[in-house]
């Protein structure tokens, strides 16, 4: 529990898109999210995607986006107990991968010591890089 924020924590990441379609495709046919909140119409739809474990990706339709900018987010993580088989779930639909699966260990300075982690990335739909992190620690 965090003692400023409660029970706080990840809500969402948010993004946009100018190709609904192909990130409905990504983020639910081929990642399982699912619609929890959905507002507005075409072409200014907005989404907020159940990742799992109240964790969500919120998307907004927007037909000028240009893709990412060099801004302060570098990437997000999504969990996976199941990460080398999302790995060639996303290889076979045709994303690009731009770190293959591989085993990392974190060298933490805290008392939890040395954090063992499995993670791959993938270049998303709307050019958003999504790295997938399997542990047991964190």
């Amino acid at each position: 529990m965090n003692p400023i924020l409660g029970n706080g924590g990840f809500h969402h990441v948010c993004m946009k898109t100018k190709d609904w379609d192909a990130t409905m495709r990504f983020y639910k046919d081929l990642l399982g999210c699912t619609d929890k909140v959905a507002w507005r119409d075409a072409p200014t739809r907005a989404v907020m995607l159940d990742a799992g474990d109240g964790n969500y990706i919120e998307v907004f339709e927007d037909l000028a986006y240009s893709g990412p900018t060099n801004g302060a987010v570098n990437h997000y993580a999504l969990r996976t107990s199941r990460l080398d088989a999302v790995a060639e779930r996303v290889r076979a639909a045709g994303y690009k991968i731009t770190m293959e699966p591989r085993d990392v260990t974190i060298p933490n300075t805290t008392s939890l010591g040395p954090v063992p982690v499995r993670i791959f990335f993938c270049e998303g739909p709307n050019g958003e890089s999504i790295e997938f992190l399997q542990n047991t620690l964190t």
